[in-house]
């Protein structure tokens, strides 16, 4: 039975807090890829077979939650959610307490940014915090795509899109200081006006 979230976010085993980061989106964004990619443990992963229509996209799919852990400078948790709607209630136990989160869309599908609105819409909800998006099995991102995407998920200008790799660890590094830099950016104090 792994440890409780709540366990998982206090303090890291370096005796530091540890900093939790959900990665989220539709199915087969590659979620779970992403994680394997740049965890530094053994992903805890609850990965089963596919039994509805999805099966013809992919064979298994997350049903609870992939974990993973990361060091830069601090402990960075790392929890990947279900993709699929049906596992909506988990977003929210996986999202208490999250520092921020990645929005994970497959650049090849469309309908990966379509399914990629509920998702994003439940996570706005369910807190006020920084976000990503990062845009997987993606090298370039062409203005005409980062408009549509943007306009589909109706991001604010100053949301990051990150063209990604989630099979290579550098790209995912980037995506992960990409998020870093945005909630730094929260937390720099207003400039007095002039």
């Amino acid at each position: 039975m792994p440890p409780s979230t709540a366990r998982l976010t206090g303090q890291g085993q370096s005796g530091s807090t540890a900093v939790k980061i959900v990665v989220t989106g539709p199915s087969a964004a590659g979620k779970t890829t992403l994680i394997r990619t740049i965890s530094e443990i053994t992903v805890l992963s609850t990965e089963h077979d596919v039994t509805d229509e999805t099966r013809s996209v992919k064979a298994e799919t997350t049903v609870a939650m992939d974990f993973g852990r990361i060091t830069i400078d601090r402990e960075l948790v790392l929890f990947g959610t279900p993709g699929q709607d049906r596992f909506d209630f988990i977003w929210e136990i996986l999202g208490e307490g999250m520092l921020d989160y990645v929005l994970l869309v497959d650049g090849t599908q469309e309908e990966s940014v379509i399914a990629a609105v509920p998702v994003l819409a439940a996570f706005r909800r369910m807190a006020s915090v920084p976000f990503v998006v990062a845009v997987n099995r993606a090298e370039h991102l062409d203005p005409a795509a980062g408009a549509w995407l943007r306009e589909t998920l109706d991001l604010e200008p100053e949301v990051p899109v990150i063209p990604c790799d989630a099979t290579d660890r550098s790209s995912v590094k980037a995506v992960l200081l990409a998020l870093l830099y945005a909630v730094a950016e929260t937390l720099e104090p207003a400039e007095a006006p002039a």
